[in-house]
């Protein structure tokens, strides 16, 4: 849906002669359907029928809506194409909530270990950060492939965190989840940070669109989000391609170099090693990349992460006493300080007497609040 001509920013009009440039390109294929959109254009129906309602570009016999206007298409909905060609987001008829379709082979693992891993029994578990399976539909296209229907969520790090006591949420959040997975005797082997997401819905009340995340539901207007130390996310594990489950007492040893993180200093094809211990290498070294090496504060949290990252994989801890460390840390941590700002490591003096002076503001608002309330 476009947002009304009214509600628009001046720019966002164009003069008849652009109006007219725009109308030309676009009926000469720009802006057009891709080839993997094409294919979700066939879908539209078949899953229209099954409850899931794709957004209207993909509506077959669609015409972009900028045509016979003098909007730029930018600023059309209807004009944002798709990031990744077998993930897609629509709508649930019934209660209009936002979920993602994805296409799997099945004949792979990845729809038994979701089925597996999301039962209700599993679900009603605090610690499972699995990403729920709420639907699995039959591809209409193609006999051997399915659609697995998940909520939408956004990356772990957009918007990026801001404060300690937030970083500290998705560890512990993240660490509950690895011991859970272990728990069910599963090793996850990809838990990269792109394999890592977040139900974003506290931080966008008003919600935002699902492929421009940074704007509103219509795409055009810049939304801000709350801070997520006051308003909690939950994290999930998604992508469950090259999981395993080890039936109980079996060995948890594989081979193998598949997964996004090539550091894990023990991957081979021919010797085999402990896919748990992958899983705590790989955490381990998320928390590194992503927080230790750029921001200040978080060093408290170096011994878990050394000993998370061992070279030698019999050296590193279980997910239940990383956990544990984990814990033992945060007790040197305060209230005040769990709500002090990240500091980027490439911050400059000026920034940070600006942005500290900003926190400080912040605070004592959030303080005055506290007490009047």
């Amino acid at each position: 849906m476009n947002a009304s001509a009214d509600r628009l920013p001046s720019y966002a009009l164009v003069a008849d002669q652009e109006a007219q440039r725009f109308a030309e390109v676009t009926q000469g294929g720009r802006y057009g359907l891709t080839e993997a959109e094409k294919s979700w254009k066939n879908r539209y129906s078949p899953l229209e029928s099954r409850g899931y309602i794709l957004r209207p570009r993909y509506r077959p016999g669609w015409s972009p809506s900028w045509l016979g206007t003098n909007l730029h298409p930018k600023f059309c909905e209807d004009s944002i194409m798709l990031n990744y060609y077998h993930v897609i987001d629509a709508i649930r008829k019934r209660d209009k909530t936002i979920v993602s379709l994805k296409i799997v082979p099945n004949d792979t693992d990845e729809v038994h270990m979701a089925r597996f891993l999301t039962t209700p029994t599993l679900l009603q578990c605090p610690t499972n950060h699995c990403v729920p399976l709420l639907d699995i539909l039959p591809d209409p296209l193609d006999g051997k492939m399915s659609l697995l229907v998940m909520p939408y969520l956004r990356p772990f790090d957009d918007p990026e965190f801001g404060a300690i006591g937030e970083v500290v949420d998705f560890m512990r959040q993240t660490l509950e989840g690895m011991c859970f997975l272990h728990g069910q005797q599963v090793a996850h082997r990809d838990c990269a940070a792109a394999n890592i997401m977040m139900d974003a819905r506290p931080l966008y009340p008003k919600g935002h669109h699902p492929i421009r995340r940074n704007y509103s539901q219509d795409g055009v207007f810049d939304v801000t989000p709350l801070s997520r130390l006051d308003h909690p996310v939950r994290y999930y594990f998604i992508d469950f391609e090259i999981s395993i489950r080890f039936p109980p007492g079996c060995s948890t040893y594989v081979v193998g170099k598949k997964g996004r993180d090539k550091d894990v200093p023990e991957l081979s094809f021919d010797i085999p090693y402990d896919a748990f211990k992958v899983d705590i290498f790989a955490l381990g070294n998320l928390y590194d990349k992503e927080f230790l090496h750029k921001y200040c504060g978080l060093e408290v949290f170096q011994p878990l992460i050394d000993t998370m990252k061992d070279a030698q994989p019999s050296q590193r801890p279980t997910a239940d006493q990383a956990l544990v460390l984990f814990e033992e840390l945060c007790a040197h941590l305060n209230s005040p300080s769990l709500r002090w700002r990240l500091r980027s490591r490439t911050e400059s003096a000026p920034e940070r007497v600006v942005y500290d002076t900003v926190a400080a503001a912040r605070e004592g608002i959030y303080h005055l609040r506290r007490l009047i309330s």
